[in-house]
C-alpha cells in the first residue's frame, strides 16, 4: 500500500535538520528547507560549496557528517553513489555516529537497493530510521521545489519526514519496504531510456526526410506520441541544444544500477542495455556532461 503527500500537505513545524551533499540537487533542496523555516545545518565534501550555501541561506555549517547530524531530528542526504553514501553514514565521522536515537536518515541519492537495505539494517540496530528516497525532476525540479520522491522504508518514519520534505517536493510517496524507493527509481530510468531513444530516432528520421520537425512535434504531440520528453526536449533536440541538467554520465551510472539489479533478479532488459551502450557512444563523442536527450547526436 502506498502513501502519498502533495503540496496541499500542511507545512511542517520547525525542526532541527541536517543536509549532507550540496551538489546541483542538494544545494537547492537544502535551500528550500531553510526557506521553509527549518533550522538547517549542512555538510559538503568541498567546504567552499557549504560556505556559499551558508552565505545565501544563513544556515549553519559542519566540518563532518557526524557534526552536522548531531542533535538533528532528520538528516537528509544527496550524494553521488553507494560508496559516497557509505562514507557519509558510517565510521567515526559518519552521520550515524552523531545521530540521536529515534532520528531519521533520508537518502535522496540514486543508489542501489542493496545499499539502502544494508543501511536500513545498520540504522535499525542503532535505534535510528533510514528511508531511501531517490528523486525525479532533475535540477529544475530541485530549484523549483517540485521533485517527485519515491520512498522505501517504515511507515512511521515516512510519516514523520514528509511534512519537512514537502518543502522541495510536489509528491512524496511511500512505495514499500526498504529498497522500494530505489527500485521505483530504476523503473523510472528504464522508461526514460526507451522514450529518449525513440524520440531521438524520430527526430533524426524526420530531419533526414526534410520535414519541419518543430511543426511535426507540434502535431504528433497532440496524439498518442505525446510524452514529457517530447514536450520538453523535442524542440531542443532539433535545435542541437543539450544543456538541460541531467547529464549522460549520471544516466550511465543509473543504468548501471538498473542492469546490475536485472542480473540479480533475472529481469530481461534488452532495450535498456542497448541504450546504455548508445550513451557510451555519446560519452565517446565528448558528451559526458550533455543532458540525456543528446542521444540524437550519435544519429547525425
Amino acid at each position: 500500500m502506498t502513501s502519498t503527500s502533495t503540496k496541499n500537505y500542511d507545512p511542517s513545524p520547525a525542526r532541527k535538520i541536517a543536509f549532507l551533499g550540496l551538489g546541483v540537487m542538494g544545494y537547492p533542496m537544502a535551500g528550500h528547507l531553510a526557506l521553509a523555516g527549518q533550522a538547517v545545518t549542512v555538510y559538503n565534501r568541498s567546504p567552499a560549496k557549504a560556505q556559499a550555501w551558508g552565505a545565501e541561506f544563513k544556515g549553519a555549517l559542519a566540518a563532518t557528517p557526524r557534526e552536522a547530524a548531531r542533535g538533528a531530528d532528520i538528516v537528509f542526504c544527496c550524494v553521488g553513489n553507494d560508496d559516497d553514501l557509505r562514507s557519509v553514514t558510517l565510521g567515526a565521522d559518519g552521520a550515524f555516529a552523531g545521530m540521536q536515537p529515534g532520528a531519521i536518515f533520508v537518502d535522496h541519492t540514486t543508489a542501489s537497493a542493496t545499499v539502502a537495505q544494508e543501511l536500513h539494517g545498520i540504522a535499525k540496530n542503532l535505534g535510528l530510521h533510514f528511508i531511501d528516497a531517490p528523486v525525479s525532476g532533475g535540477q529544475a525540479g530541485a530549484q523549483n521545489g517540485a521533485l517527485t520522491v519515491m520512498c522505501g522504508g517504515d511507515t512511521p518514519a515516512f510519516d514523520a519526514v514528509k511534512p519537512a520534505a514537502m518543502a522541495f517536493s510536489k509528491a512524496f510517496t511511500l512505495m514499500g519496504e526498504s529498497g522500494a524507493g530505489q527500485l521505483t527509481k530504476m523503473v523510472n530510468q528504464i522508461c526514460i531510456a526507451g522514450l529518449v531513444q525513440g524520440l531521438s530516432e524520430a527526430v533524426a528520421f524526420g530531419q533526414k526526410a526534410g520535414l519541419d520537425m518543430n511543426q511535426v512535434l507540434e502535431v504528433i504531440g497532440k496524439g498518442a506520441a505525446q510524452s514529457w520528453q517530447l514536450d520538453n526536449r523535442g524542440k531542443t533536440m532539433v535545435a542541437d541544444q543539450f544543456d538541460f541538467g541531467f547529464a549522460v554520465d549520471w544516466m550511465r551510472k543509473d543504468l548501471g544500477l538498473v542492469l546490475d539489479e536485472a542480473k540479480r533478479t533475472g529481469a530481461r532488459l534488452p532495450v535498456t542495455a542497448l541504450v546504455d551502450q548508445f550513451y557510451a557512444d555519446v560519452q565517446a563523442l565528448g558528451g559526458q556532461r550533455w543532458d540525456t536527450s543528446s542521444l540524437v547526436k550519435r544519429l547525425r
